[in-house]
């Protein structure tokens, strides 16, 4: 299993990596400066050589992000998995420990996974009642500019979110796999992306009250008002009409005292998930120094 390590701590004040470690086929850029100069935060983009997760592949980092600090992860383009090899499947785990009054983000770009592609990603983050930690995590049907949609065999991602002491405030996996009686494409219709976003922490309480009126405000438009204005499907079938929103979302909260949001989008486009993370993430400019997906 390759592994990669970053640590992240205040180092005269300001949020620092002290140890950056990668084996091939990972590699981590970390640029000096991101945004404002006074914004204190480090950006880190995760890639893996050859541009996407090769079959049998299996990748492993740890974060360490220290007390007070702030800190991105994201990538330079959507994580491509290709075909696997036989019964071989390609995985990636992180695991982050997230300090007292930290930040962890991350903001990746979507998982694409190629025809008859195995892939499963585990990721794990401790926290205390006072961090805070944004997870984007999202999939697209594949490269359906080519006929490919919801092809690939198998794709599993597991998000688990701990309190001091192991105990659990969010378990979460998504599974799809290819059926031997209603497939993947069956299920998903028209639609092409999937994504969950979850927001925890008392700094982020700001967008997580935004996020979920702006969810309630959207899907209340689409589900009473439906038009191609607001952003609506519609189609011909048989004699009727069918109307479909291009991108529904819902919202919920979970742990103590509901400390996290989470939402959940399904869309027909992948453009339209990312002018919605957008415009949900846009509270977290000031702590990272730019607009996610901007």
């Amino acid at each position: 299993m390759e592994k990669g390590k970053i640590v992240v701590e205040k180092v005269e004040g300001k949020s620092t990596m002290t140890r950056c470690f990668s084996k091939y086929p990972l590699k981590f850029i970390i640029p000096r400066k991101v945004g404002s100069s006074k914004t204190d935060a480090v950006w880190i983009y995760s890639l893996t050589y050859g541009g996407g997760i090769v079959s049998g592949d299996c990748i492993s980092c740890e974060f360490t992000i220290g007390d007070g600090c702030n800190t991105v992860l994201t990538t330079q383009a959507s994580t491509k998995v290709y075909k696997s090899l036989g019964s071989k499947c390609s995985e990636q785990i992180l695991e982050a420990r997230i300090g007292s009054g930290a930040l962890f983000a991350v903001i990746p770009d979507p998982v694409t996974c190629f025809s008859a592609a195995r892939y499963s990603q585990k990721q794990f983050f401790r926290v205390g009642s006072d961090s805070n930690l944004v997870i984007v995590d999202w999939i697209t049907s594949g490269r359906h500019e080519s006929g490919e949609k919801w092809d690939f065999e198998l794709y599993k991602s597991t998000n688990h979110i701990y309190l001091e002491g192991n105990q659990p405030i969010f378990l979460d996996t998504l599974l799809l796999e290819r059926g031997s009686t209603v497939s993947v494409r069956e299920h998903m219709q028209e639609y092409h992306v999937i994504a969950m976003v979850v927001i925890y922490g008392p700094n982020l309480k700001h967008i997580q009250d935004q996020v979920q009126k702006n969810v309630k405000m959207m899907m209340s438009e689409q589900l009473h008002s439906p038009s191609t204005s607001l952003g609506c499907h519609v189609r011909m079938r048989s004699d009727n009409w069918s109307v479909k929103p291009s991108i529904v979302a819902s919202c919920s909260v979970f742990g103590p005292k509901g400390i996290g949001v989470v939402v959940r989008v399904v869309a027909m486009e992948t453009e339209s998930v990312y002018s919605f993370l957008q415009q949900q993430l846009v509270g977290l400019e000031p702590l990272i120094g730019l607009q996610p997906y901007s």
